[in-house]
């Protein structure tokens, strides 16, 4: 190899914290997994080369390009987006693919075709990939954009008050700075695909149109599909074998909480500490038997919906879902029975008394208040399809090999004179030893432990939010890391909902956690919240987050995320010396870097 050539291979070299992580991700593979890798980085390697050719362009002129922007919470949008560009790339379009935090937002007023993909979380929040471009776009420092031509597809849940908020903002903003919607706002519910099939062939033909009349596209070197090493995914799951479905709560706790062990042998299937387990549900046998009975229908009657005949007990046990409340529902429901009532409740003045029925009310309550008849055919309709359910992954694979650890929270409450159950977590409960679940793995990228372990990290989950910090405990642990590891913990009672209790004062004595802060709001008066503890800590806190440390944040998104952020707001402001708004930019800083992630739902 001659000199210049050995100065190009020096250049090209990652930087050290990117070849740690490399390093650590091939760790333990074998040597056709390692081939595998080598093809497809070099796959990977074309696809960027033909990217950073089709973005060149005269000097002073666009690229005549299609740029596809995601912001995902959950791995839906970014799945959809990658849809869309492998559409919009085979059908020779020149195309990009980035990230929401990976789009430099300067490069807007450049942009000519620009395709955003983004969903909505909790109560009408942004993505955090998405935070900060979001933020740029609704801001005072946004510029103008009569050039741009933009199609925006929002993604949310109706059982939700603030369904597609971010995308519609998004939508209205982009055109109020002076672009042009080339398509329609697409608003897609959990049946995602049956709004983003049609409005991304809508999309990619005009997209066409108008990338022709911008001139003929660079030459587009076609990829060449590297084969899956296994075909299990969302759409074919695999059927694990559950090895353990332990209760880790005390008897007379509230709630029934699982650790349930899972056996990934055969499936090829690998994850990361970070990552969530997808499983598909059934609906609990006895709600399907309730539905039945509160609307007088023959459960074995064949119904024909959407292309398919089957029993009408089968389609409300494995194909609706029935569980959660949403808007379609509710006007399905006003419309079948005429109840004035509740087409009060769907209108805009009325929207904190829908987000209250949303959140305490389950589909067979408003049956039950509300009667109505219904043909089977109408009732199929009314109600969306069955999806799976998220779990963040409880363990390391480094600790348990082939298998995959949960920590279960069982919907199971009595609530207007009878039993309520969650449809993932009851099959899960009653899935004994040896039994099957169809799982699939989620990769969580935004969730990941530094690529340099000597960082420390923080991490905050009360509840099963608790459950990705067992696995980067393992994880720390088995690998070696240098870094320190301090956690909060939050339930209600020390002596029935201590989580792992065993686990973690192990950890404590064998160095693999440093720190461990607990807040049980319900063994005291005056209740105690995780958010206080990191008040009191606030000191200790900010020195080492000054010191570089990563902080994680896992649970639910509606009170906990909200309180744990704003009280990381005051800790920044009253130890770090800053205004509140300051400490909410130096925040927003840290997770535009990665350092500050969530995991929240």
């Amino acid at each position: 190899m001659n000199q210049a050539a050995l100065s190009n291979l020096a250049a090209a070299m990652p930087a050290a914290e990117q070849l740690a992580q490399l390093v650590r991700g091939l760790e333990g593979l074998s040597a056709a997994q390692l081939y595998w890798v080598a093809a497809w980085s070099a796959a990977q390697a074309e696809q960027v080369q033909r990217v950073g050719t089709a973005a060149a362009a005269p000097t002073g002129q666009p690229a005549a390009r299609l740029t596809v922007v995601y912001g995902s919470q959950t791995g839906n949008a970014k799945r959809i987006a990658e849809q869309v560009a492998g559409r919009a790339e085979a059908a020779g379009l020149p195309v990009r693919l980035l990230r929401a935090d990976a789009y430099p937002p300067r490069e807007l007023t450049q942009e000519r075709h620009l395709l955003l993909v983004i969903s909505t979380q909790g109560d009408g929040e942004p993505p955090d990939d998405a935070r900060g471009l979001f933020e740029f776009i609704g801001g005072k420092h946004a510029p103008k954009l009569p050039a741009l031509q933009f199609a925006v597809l929002g993604l949310g849940d109706s059982s939700y008050p603030q369904f597609c908020t971010i995308g519609r903002r998004l939508d209205a903003r982009l055109a109020e700075l002076g672009a042009t919607r080339f398509s329609a706002f697409g608003e897609a519910d959990v049946e995602i695909e049956a709004v983003a099939a049609p409005w991304t062939e809508r999309v990619l033909d005009r997209a066409g149109e108008l990338l022709k009349q911008v001139g003929p596209p660079p030459r587009v070197t076609p990829l060449h599909a590297v084969p899956s090493r296994h075909a299990y995914s969302r759409e074919q799951p695999f059927a694990a074998s559950v090895l353990a479905n332990q209760r880790i709560v005390a008897r007379d706790s509230a709630r029934d909480v699982r650790h349930v062990e899972l056996s990934l042998e055969g499936s090829g299937l690998h994850y990361q500490p970070g990552d969530a387990l997808g499983v598909w549900p059934r609906n609990p046998p006895a709600l399907v038997g309730q539905w039945l009975e509160v609307l007088q229908l023959d459960g074995a009657q064949e119904v024909a919906h959407q292309g398919r005949t089957l029993p009408l007990r089968q389609w409300l046990d494995r194909e609706r879902e029935i569980t959660r409340l949403h808007r379609g529902f509710i006007a399905a429901l006003a419309a079948a029975g005429g109840h004035d009532a509740l087409v009060r409740l769907l209108q805009p003045e009325q929207s904190t008394q829908l987000a209250a029925v949303l959140a305490d009310d389950q589909p067979i309550d408003l049956l039950r208040r509300y009667p109505a008849t219904w043909q089977p055919a109408a009732l199929l309709a009314a109600l969306r399809p069955l999806v799976p359910r998220l779990y963040s992954i409880a363990s390391s694979p480094k600790a348990v090999g082939e298998e995959v650890h949960l920590t279960v929270a069982v919907v199971d409450y009595e609530a207007h004179g009878s039993t309520h159950w969650g449809a993932a977590s009851a099959l899960l409960a009653a899935t004994a030893e040896d039994g099957r679940l169809p799982v699939f793995i989620e990769p969580n990228e935004r969730f990941r432990l530094p690529a340099d372990d000597s960082r420390d990290i923080i991490m905050i989950g009360p509840g099963t939010g608790v459950a990705p910090f067992r696995a980067f405990v393992q994880e720390r642990r088995e690998s070696g890391a240098t870094g320190r590891n301090w956690l909060f913990f939050g339930n209600r009672h020390f002596a029935s909902d201590f989580l792992y209790q065993v686990e973690w004062q192990q950890a404590l004595q064998d160095g693999s956690l440093h720190r461990l802060d607990l807040a049980f709001s319900r063994d005291t008066e005056q209740k105690t919240y995780i958010q206080q503890r990191l008040r009191e800590q606030g000191a200790e806190l900010h020195a080492w987050l000054e010191g570089g440390a990563h902080i994680y944040v896992c649970g639910d998104s509606k009170h906990m995320a909200r309180d744990v952020h704003a009280a990381l707001i005051d800790v920044v402001a009253v130890h770090g010396g800053h205004s509140p708004e300051a400490a909410q930019a130096w925040l927003g800083e840290l997770l535009q870097q990665g350092r500050y992630a969530r995991d929240v739902y």
